[in-house]
């Protein structure tokens, strides 16, 4: 894995075989981290405009298939080798399946009944499924009053977005229930991540990209089985498809790498708190779909419940420091291509 050099400023090298100091991207950090929220953000748009067209299973597949060969083109460029062992391999698998194959599915097929702007909102209670899982699967992570407190804070932002007190009228349960199901998917997947693949010597990108190559396989094998090969090729949705593919599962995550890498991981993962707010401006201002009152609300809740579900202590050491990222062999990190 790649470390970021020290920000020190050191004495100049006294050989010429001295390792080069870190360069810095031409673009800045700010400007790609609005770029992966309006990336990511229009991603639920894409599945919709994809749907019109694909059925779900196929959607996904043509999702994974773009996105793989985006990160197989990366791995090519930058000589990165193919994780090896059968129990890499293997629990490279497992993850496949919670992190893109079975929630990609999820959300692809909740979005036949429900709109984007709620699939959008939807997917920001990841958080809150981490919260309450890790509490029991990782002993590492103690709850505290503030954590406790965001976590019912954020359910009941769902229970606001869904309309609990109309008794959930003209809420098309099954879809709303697909797309929280997606959402579960991913902190169980990055819990069996930082259990089996965290410190295994391979770098994130070798490990996504394999990850989402195995994926790809998975929806190979089922996508045929389940809703056969599409008849026709619609334009618009095929180009919804590659986008999705490319610039959301693909690009995306070169450039979540990167945010990781230089400002940490803290700040890099705040692009979850912009999601839902672009997929409904997305939705609405562009698919046409209706909103009341009670979404934005319920939304704004439940950003409000994740982020204190996601607060720590403040460190006394400084400022976070975004070479530790770099060195920690934690997968999860970059696993996570969303929605």
């Amino acid at each position: 894995m790649s470390t970021v050099a020290s920000s020190r400023p050191q004495s100049p090298p006294a050989s010429p075989t001295a390792a080069p100091a870190h360069r810095r991207p031409a673009l800045d950090w700010r400007l790609r981290f609005a770029a992966l929220s309006l990336i990511w953000g229009f991603s639920f748009l894409l599945i919709k405009v994809g749907t019109d067209g694909y059925a779900p299973f196929q959607v996904t597949f043509g999702r994974l298939f773009f996105g793989t060969a985006v990160l197989a083109a990366a791995m090519a460029v930058k000589r990165e080798r193919l994780p090896r062992g059968r129990r890499t391999w293997l629990h490279l698998t497992v993850a496949a399946l919670l992190l893109n194959a079975l929630p990609f599915s999820l959300f692809a097929y909740s979005e036949l009944t429900i709109p984007s702007t709620l699939a959008g909102i939807c997917n920001a209670t990841s958080p809150l499924w981490g919260m309450a899982l890790s509490l029991v699967a990782l002993s590492e992570d103690r709850p505290t009053r503030r954590r406790v407190a965001g976590l019912g804070l954020g359910f009941l932002g769902v229970l606001t977005v869904l309309g609990a007190w109309q008794g959930f009228d003209g809420l098309d349960l099954t879809g709303t229930a697909l797309a929280l199901l997606a959402s579960l998917c991913y902190p169980v997947g990055w819990i069996y991540v930082r259990r089996t693949l965290a410190g295994s010597g391979h770098s994130n990108l070798s490990l996504i990209g394999s990850q989402l190559g195995l994926a790809t396989l998975q929806l190979a094998l089922v996508t045929p089985l389940f809703a056969g090969f599409p008849t026709s090729f619609p334009a618009v949705p095929l180009l919804a498809v590659a986008a999705l593919g490319a610039f959301g599962t693909g690009l995306a995550v070169l450039v979540q790498y990167g945010l990781v890498n230089e400002v940490g991981p803290t700040t890099a993962q705040m692009v979850t708190y912009f999601i839902p707010v672009i997929a409904t401006a997305a939705g609405v201002g562009l698919l046409g779909e209706g909103l009341s009152w009670n979404t934005p609300v319920g939304a704004v809740i439940v950003l409000a419940g994740a982020a204190l579900t996601q607060s720590r202590p403040t460190p006394r050491t400084g400022p976070e420091d975004p070479s530790a990222a770099a060195r920690e062999p934690a997968p999860e990190q970059a696993a996570r291509p969303q929605p």
